[in-house]
């Protein structure tokens, strides 16, 4: 690696073009003075003086009070630990920060209306998401066992588990085996064909609503289509209330026979 790769690599990491530019220097030199360092780094004499400083400060570099100052860089495994923990830090920072968005964004969601997904992945995570986020009660509609993700599922185990009246509507009998041992409930809807089902389909606390269904003809996805605390969200609640007493009934009528 040249040390015009080495400068930018650092850029990358976090440092100034000065400060990396010293810092390489300052590896060639061993120790240098302001004046050595800059015939090195073609950094200005007057610029090398606050690059070096930003340099100390951040724990790269260690200085020697003669005169004229003298820097020397830290060895090359302390360098790699403090550049390591300072882009830890501004990862996690940055994280909270976008969390703390999404918060937001998501607390605002009764005035934006309706959301939309495409792709597999990101619709699980907004299933998982919102299920995660169920205080009372969550119907998720899953017409096959594919429907299901891991993510999902230790969603809908971990809800059950905390309290929440979880209920599983699906054509796939087999589920009921799989939840067995859950304190949720399995609705088997009859003997139909899981195509029979548009799609997979989320209820929260009666006022989140996500309905996905697979598009593209040749070239299939899934796109999907989320609201939470609006009027048509609690519009397709009340549909998905019926279908629910529906199937229970039904359920309840074959049982019997």
């Amino acid at each position: 690696m040249s040390a015009q790769d080495a400068i930018a690599a650092l850029e990358r990491l976090g440092l100034s073009n000065y400060g990396a530019r010293v810092f390489v220097a300052l590896q060639q030199l061993g120790t240098g003075t302001a004046e050595t360092i800059s015939d090195v780094s073609e950094v200005p004499r007057s610029q090398v003086y606050g690059a070096a400083d930003d340099l100390v400060e951040r724990g790269l570099v260690e200085v020697t009070e003669t005169t004229p100052k003298e820097y020397r860089p830290v060895s090359l495994g302390a360098a790699r630990e403090q550049l390591t923990a300072e882009l830890e830090r501004e990862r996690d920072r940055a994280f909270e920060n976008l969390d703390a968005i999404r918060d937001e964004a998501a607390n605002q969601q009764g005035s934006q209306g309706v959301s939309t997904l495409r792709g597999r992945q990101p619709i699980d995570e907004r299933i998982a998401d919102l299920l995660a986020s169920a205080t009372e009660v969550a119907v998720f509609v899953a017409p096959e066992a594919d429907s299901l993700s891991t993510e999902i599922v230790d969603a809908l185990r971990a809800r059950a588990s905390a309290g929440v009246a979880i209920t599983l509507v699906t054509a796939t009998a087999a589920l009921q085996d799989r939840f067995a041992a859950d304190p949720l409930e399995v609705i088997v809807m009859g003997e139909d064909n899981p195509a029979d089902f548009a799609g997979r389909a989320l209820m929260v606390d009666e006022a989140t609503i996500l309905l996905a269904v697979a598009t593209g003809g040749d070239s299939v996805t899934e796109e999907a289509l989320w609201t939470a605390e609006s009027s048509i969200g609690r519009i397709l609640a009340a549909f998905m209330q019926s279908g629910m007493a529906s199937g229970r009934e039904r359920n309840s009528d074959g049982e019997s026979a």
